[in-house]
């Protein structure tokens, strides 16, 4: 599909179970094609269940959008989707080759193909070297690299994964990450829930929060810590605040535990803590006079860097502005 159509387009998804549980209370999503999109949320926010709507395990109680440019359940749809459930359990008498093969052949694979196809899979997600042997010899991380071959053996078009590296290792989440990125750059579309979010932060170009059944936001990453980037400016030595306020002109107005705040003649908010100049400013061109006074006062300056809030300060703020998780 065109990278430019919405691959995930959900409108109102709402469920309800029984009449005390209101799981998803009018979901609004959009994924477009050939991207990695990650669903982020605390324990209990509706993210699995979502997941499951999506995929028809679980039918909603109110529901409108597309999926792959069709009615969400539209079964010839369904057969261009890889899915890897969460808590997925396999076979234990079968080898890992002979898992995904057996969902190659549900997928209606012909025989040749599956056989070059699923060697390509094991290669994919680092798994060749025991394909052959039982799946109940396997760890958990190993377990969850054949779940994530099974669901690209079909090359389908979108990968929906729940939690796929939960139980893996560093080097299996490595391993995953960059398997996940080669099928994004051969135009597919992946969609990731996780509670892992330094993981969904190196592979993910957009994400949505998910809180008390409804995303409270979503987009790129870099939008929407934009209007929190601030620079820090880190000096060889803790310098004291007479000479930091001399240097670049500050009026020092409070402290706050161990840092002292204060403002620049032209308004600049800065931070210091110890060695450490906080500026709160997203503006690169902010940074730049500061860094030139301090280096005419002889301070020498070891870094200079922008930092953003990572994607768990920013569901932690999410939470907080949206009362918790349900």
């Amino acid at each position: 599909m065109p990278v430019d159509d919405l691959a995930i387009d959900l409108n109102h998804v709402e469920k309800r179970f029984g009449r005390s549980v209101h799981a998803l209370r009018g979901v609004n999503m959009q994924v477009h094609g050939g991207e990695v999109f990650g669903l982020l949320g605390p324990n209990g926010a509706g993210k699995s269940t979502l997941v499951k709507i999506m995929m028809t395990v679980v039918h909603a109680s109110h529901a409108t959008g597309t999926i792959l440019g069709r009615r969400i359940g539209h079964k010839p749809t369904l057969k261009r989707i890889g899915y890897l459930p969460e808590h997925a359990r396999f076979p234990s008498y079968l080898s890992g080759r002979q898992v995904i093969d057996f969902f190659g052949a549900m997928a209606k694979m012909p025989r040749p193909q599956r056989r070059v196809r699923v060697d390509q899979m094991l290669e994919l997600v680092g798994a060749a070297e025991y394909a052959d042997r039982k799946i109940k010899t396997y760890s958990k991380g190993m377990q969850q690299r054949i779940g994530l071959a099974q669901a690209m053996v079909h090359d389908p078009d979108l990968l929906v994964l729940d939690e796929p590296t939960d139980g893996v290792d560093p080097i299996g989440r490595r391993d995953i990450r960059e398997a996940l990125t080669q099928i994004r750059d051969d135009g597919k579309t992946v969609f990731i829930n996780s509670h892992l979010l330094s993981e969904l932060e190196m592979v993910c170009e957009r994400v949505a929060f998910l809180v008390q059944g409804q995303v409270v936001k979503q987009g790129r990453i870099e939008d929407l810590t934009f209007d929190q980037v601030h620079y820090q400016i880190v000096l060889h030595r803790p310098m004291g605040v007479e000479a930091i306020g001399s240097a670049l002109a500050v009026e020092w107005d409070g402290q706050i535990g161990a840092s002292v705040t204060g403002k620049t003649a032209e308004g600049l908010l800065l931070e210091l803590t110890d060695s450490t100049l906080t500026l709160r400013s997203s503006d690169p061109l902010d940074a730049q006079p500061l860094i030139d006074r301090l280096r005419a006062a002889d301070m020498v300056i070891t870094d200079v860097r922008s930092v953003r809030p990572t994607l768990e300060e920013l569901l932690l703020q999410a939470v907080g502005e949206n009362g918790g998780a349900s």
